[in-house]
Order: C-alpha cells, then sequence, then structure tokens
C-alpha cells in the first residue's frame, strides 16, 4: 500500500463547517456513511473526547485501511466496516450504532481515487473503463458501455451529466465501441473530444468532464444509492439528531434538498383553529440555504468549488388520522 500523501489528508471537504454542524459532544455516537481517508471522522472524533464512538463506512478496501491506520489511536471508539451507504440501517444496527447522534455522508470523490489511473476516474491519465467506488461492487463502466443501448446511454448522459447534443455522444462512444476503438480512459477522451458540441468545446472545462461525471453515476448507480441513504437517516438517529450531506452536483443537491424540505421551527401551539402542515419526512432543514466553502477553502482546494453542505435534524413526526 502506498503511504498517505499529504494531499489526501488535508482535502476534506467543509471539514470545520461538517463538524460544527452535527454538535458533537462527549458521549455521543456518529456514523461517516462516506469514510475515505477519515478526515470528518478523525474531526468527529477528536470533538467528542473522550467518549464519543464512531462507526465509519466504505466500499473502498484500500481507502478503508487507511483511515484505520489513520484513526487507530482512537481505540475502540473508532469502528470501521466495509459496505455502501444504502446499508446505513442494516450496518448501524449490527455496531450498535444506532441510535446516533450525528450522520455525515460527503457524496465526493477522493483525490486518491480520482488521481489513481488505474481506477479509470479520470481522463488526465489512461487507464481501464472502470470508475467503481471498490474494486468488487457491481460492474464496471466497460460492462455497462458493453450492454447500454443508445437510447439508455443518451439519457445516462442527458440526465446525469447535462451533456449538449447527448445523442450524438452516445451514438459515437458506441460506435467506437463496435469498432473495437474503446478500450481504456484515454480511448473515450478521444470520442469525446471529436464529438463534443461546439458550445461544450468552447467552455473553460473539458468537455470530458460531464461525460466521465454521467458515466461514474450510471456505474456507480449513485442516485439510487443515494436515495436509499436519505431515506434511512432518519431511522438511525435520535429525536434531535442531525444529518449532514455535502453534495458536489445539482443533481444530488436536488435529492438532498428534497428530503430536507421543511425548514425546523416550532411547532403551533394546540388548540388553535389552524390545522398545522403535515409534515412528510422527520428530518427538518436547519438552515434554509446550503453552507459553500469560504474562500481560503476554495484557495486551499480548488475542487471543493461545487460542494454543498445541507443539514437537517430530526424531529419527532406526530400521526395524523
Amino acid at each position: 500500500m502506498q503511504p498517505i500523501e499529504p494531499r489526501d489528508l488535508h482535502a476534506t471537504v467543509l471539514l470545520q463547517e461538517s463538524t460544527a454542524s452535527l454538535l458533537p459532544a462527549p458521549g455521543g455516537t456518529y456514523i461517516d456513511a462516506t469514510l475515505g481517508l477519515g478526515g470528518h471522522a478523525e474531526s468527529l472524533l477528536e470533538a467528542s473526547k473522550p467518549d464519543g464512538r464512531l462507526l465509519g463506512i466504505d466500499r473502498d478496501p484500500e481507502a478503508l485501511a487507511r483511515a484505520k491506520t489513520r484513526l487507530e489511536r482512537f481505540g475502540p471508539r473508532f469502528t470501521a466496516v466495509e459496505g455502501s451507504f444504502s446499508e446505513l440501517e442494516r450496518i448501524a444496527e449490527q455496531t450498535r450504532h444506532r441510535p446516533a447522534n450525528g450522520v455525515i455522508a460527503d457524496l465526493g470523490i477522493s483525490s486518491m481515487q480520482l488521481d489513481r489511473g488505474e481506477r479509470g476516474f479520470s481522463f488526465q491519465s489512461d487507464g481501464p473503463l472502470d470508475m467503481r467506488m471498490g474494486p468488487s461492487v457491481g460492474a464496471p463502466l466497460s460492462e455497462l458501455l458493453a450492454e447500454i443501448d443508445e437510447f439508455e446511454l443518451a439519457r445516462v448522459l442527458r440526465d446525469y451529466g447535462e451533456v449538449s447534443e447527448p445523442k450524438r455522444m452516445a451514438r459515437a462512444i458506441l460506435a467506437a465501441r463496435e469498432e473495437g476503438k474503446l478500450v481504456t480512459t484515454f480511448d473515450l477522451k478521444r470520442v469525446v473530444e471529436r464529438s463534443a458540441a461546439r458550445r461544450d468545446r468552447n467552455r473553460a472545462h473539458h468537455p470530458a468532464t460531464k461525460v466521465f461525471q454521467a458515466l461514474r453515476i450510471a456505474t456507480n448507480r449513485e442516485m439510487e444509492e443515494l436515495e436509499a441513504l436519505l431515506e434511512q437517516m432518519s431511522a438511525v438517529l435520535l429525536v434531535g439528531g442531525r444529518a449532514a450531506v455535502i453534495t458536489f452536483h445539482s443533481l444530488e443537491d436536488r435529492l438532498v434538498k428534497h428530503a430536507f424540505r421543511d425548514e425546523a421551527g416550532p411547532s403551533l401551539p394546540r388548540g388553535l383553529p389552524v390545522e398545522p402542515a403535515i409534515r412528510r419526512t422527520p428530518l427538518a432543514a436547519v438552515n434554509r440555504k446550503p453552507i459553500l466553502p469560504s474562500e481560503a477553502e476554495l484557495a486551499r482546494n480548488p475542487r471543493s468549488r461545487s460542494a454543498k453542505l445541507r443539514v437537517a435534524t430530526r424531529v419527532l413526526v406526530e400521526a395524523h388520522a
């Protein structure tokens, strides 16, 4: 295993803001549903000394191993489990971290994953068409591209990447597949460069950025996984406990905003001739607007520029006849 680079340790996004949002305290129980290299987990364990506990979940065994090494000084206060955050409720129950005072999920891709060509996430280096968050989780991108049809690929590119002229791009990618010219990330990058719409070529970001994002989301079923996580967060939280989610693109943020759609506030006194609105979710937004990275963080870590933090609290939902 390669050593942890300093850039990996210091790239944790919205660290202070997300830690503070969970109101960590001694004796509390916390869950990091996307453990990664352990940056958020370390901060929460420090803030909940001397006896706060934390469960860390991650699909990537390499990241999990690195986090265990980083956090071993916390001893039995830290528990690590290899798994998906869509299994949050089951894992929390099995490890006795339910009910929890706080749950955090950082939906970003780590620098360690992006910078490794063999993981296939980036068009900056050549590698296999993989893109899986964990090496044994689901099927790689190459299998998805071997089976997908033009209509579905165009939908993926449109919905998950907002790619201009998605039908044209889908047709070009599948033509390269049929010709046996779609084997590596550089192959895919070349197809995109040849086929990108003029307006995408003239933008600041490389036209492959949106295509790679869309295909990564589809490969890992990220929207379905996130929906499952959001459905289970309230089930593992104490009433008054908090959930914090850091998103990196509009699709994720829209799902989280919807799940946290009701702003927390005082309930109406009993007896008023007004029927209070029926709360459809036990997660109530703490802030109306998302928390964004500071200018200092943006200067230090440009990859944080699209990050948004939303926070909700678990409230008691009364039954209505």
